[in-house]
């Protein structure tokens, strides 16, 4: 079982003992005492206190500032202070490859049975070919580790997929870890390939290196204790990614259902890059956001009859044979939240639709307008494209039998009373929340306000909406109706659990 580790980076040894007992209480299997952090540090009176005292086994790391800590003095008073630690009981000891064949000739064959001494390397700049992290992972085996840990940056996504390969053949055990956002699947899915241990901090204030995630989220969101070799991998790939609450909501209703995967938040740069080089069947599924729901139209070998027709796909299947299947679960979400809004649900037929006839103003040419443009025009509405750039929004109008605008032009569109706006793009998305595509003065034109950004919940463009007493559609409403069709086609047709999906929703957003 991979172990949970808790660093510990306190600047005294008081909140480094009050972190401890929090990382015993929150789930931690052991805790990783960082001493170059504490300020002053006395080896012979802090240790003991340390150790003595703590709820959990221990890996005590001194980390000098040549490989990214921030101790200054010399080796020697270090190498001391490590095999004190060991006198004292310590289970891990972490030294690093540089200086690991000193150090061992240092201890002169005096280290004790109990504690196991990890050899790490760290690349703060990239990750080497799987030819060269190989020829790494074996040079740390050379020299008597008992751990191999080799931590490395992300670029790409893409990088992780090579620590992934070199661990799964590795002869001892290891600690294979991608540092930055790029390189957090590594740390989620150290279980799935063999990893001795990965990192969770109590919050995002007590962090030891980039990208670590929570304990908390390790635990609770991503289950990580039920992640094993056959857990199949789900996921949002965007850019950006972290402000998505489709992580939690996949995975608390992937529990709840008992279906083994896991979905992660994948921070891509280049789709079809993603998709070549996490091509094992178990990568199985993907929602697609921003910027890539039109690129996947292309990446995918096959689509279904809707995302063909929008040219837009928010969702990727793995088939067994190997091949990418697109949909597009964005066109029933949006338009069934608009009906709903207007006049009750809809009828599949579009001549009883609360659309039919209806105006409306379509923000954005992206993948998610495509959606909402094309479910429009089928439900009998008359479609205006705005956006800021024209071509974009001529060619969307164009294939609806629409209206194109540029987006300054809404400032002072108002041809027709009871008109419907539906922004789809990400202007008032976190951390930008002071976007809005509309101006308030123009607002009134409408009856109905529809944003697709649900990071926040309450957007400027729906709280400017209201005061002017429009009625309001949410983005939490399309995030969970597109979310429900995801869930089935990843889970191979299991009913999506819609009053879980909503308390969630509800919780987070």
């Amino acid at each position: 079982m991979t172990l949970l580790c808790v660093p510990l980076v306190g600047r005294t040894v008081e909140e480094m003992k009050i972190d401890a007992a929090a990382a015993a209480a929150a789930g931690g299997d052991l805790v990783e005492i960082r001493l170059d952090f504490i300020e002053g540090f006395s080896p012979r009176e802090d240790l003991p206190r340390l150790l003595r005292s703590c709820p959990l086994p221990a890996l005590v790391t001194y980390r000098p500032n040549w490989e990214g800590g921030r101790y200054d003095g010399d080796d020697a008073a270090r190498f001391e202070t490590l095999r004190l630690a060991m006198e004292l009981g310590v289970d891990y000891v972490d030294i690093e490859l540089k200086v690991a064949d000193k150090f061992i000739n240092f201890l002169s064959g005096n280290k004790p049975d109990k504690c196991k001494l990890i050899v790490s390397s760290h690349n703060y700049e990239s990750t080497p070919s799987c030819e060269e992290l190989a020829n790494l992972v074996a040079r740390i085996q050379t020299v008597g580790a008992d751990i191999v840990k080799v931590a490395t940056t992300a670029t790409d996504i893409a990088d992780v997929s090579r620590m992934f390969q070199v661990m799964v053949h590795c002869q001892v055990p290891m600690i294979g870890l991608v540092m930055s956002e790029r390189g957090l699947m590594s740390r989620v899915l150290s279980p799935k390939f063999g990893g001795y241990l990965t990192f969770g901090i109590l919050d995002a204030t007590k962090t030891s290196a980039s990208g670590q995630p929570t304990l908390e989220e390790l635990l609770d969101i991503y289950n990580i204790r039920c992640i094993g070799p056959d857990t199949k991998v789900l996921g949002l790939i965007a850019n950006p990614v972290k402000q998505s609450k489709s992580p939690i909501l996949h995975n608390k209703c992937l529990q709840s259902v008992g279906f083994n995967a896991v979905y992660l938040p994948l921070l891509a740069d280049d789709l079809a890059r993603f998709l070549d080089t996490y091509s094992a069947p178990d990568f199985s599924g993907f929602s697609c956001s921003l910027p890539f729901k039109v690129d996947a139209v292309h990446c995918c070998h096959e689509h279904d009859a809707v995302a063909k027709s929008i040219g837009a796909i928010n969702t990727i299947i793995r088939k067994s044979d190997g091949k990418l299947v697109g949909y597009n679960t964005d066109y029933v979400g949006a338009i069934s939240a608009i009906e709903d809004a207007i006049g009750g649900p809809g009828s599949k037929d579009a001549a009883v639709s609360p659309l039919a006839g209806r105006l409306i103003v379509v923000v954005g040419a992206g993948g998610a307008g495509k959606a909402i443009a094309y479910g429009a025009k089928k439900k009998g509405a008359r479609v205006v494209v705005a956006n800021r750039t024209y071509e974009k929004a001529v060619t969307l109008a164009n294939a609806v039998g629409g209206q194109a605008l540029r987006l300054a032009d809404l400032e002072n569109f108002g041809p027709k009373e009871g008109m419907i706006l539906a922004n789809a793009t990400s202007l008032g998305m976190y951390p930008n929340v002071d976007g809005t595509p509309v101006p308030k003065e123009a607002l009134s034109f409408y009856d109905v306000v529809f944003d697709a950004v649900y990071a926040p919940k309450d957007t400027r463009l729906l709280r400017e909406a209201e005061e002017c007493g429009v009625k309001v559609v949410s983005g939490v409403e399309m995030f969970i109706r597109q979310a429900m069709g995801q869930f089935e086609h990843f889970t191979g047709g299991i009913e999506a659990p819609e009053s879980l999906m909503r308390e969630i929703a509800a919780k987070y957003t």
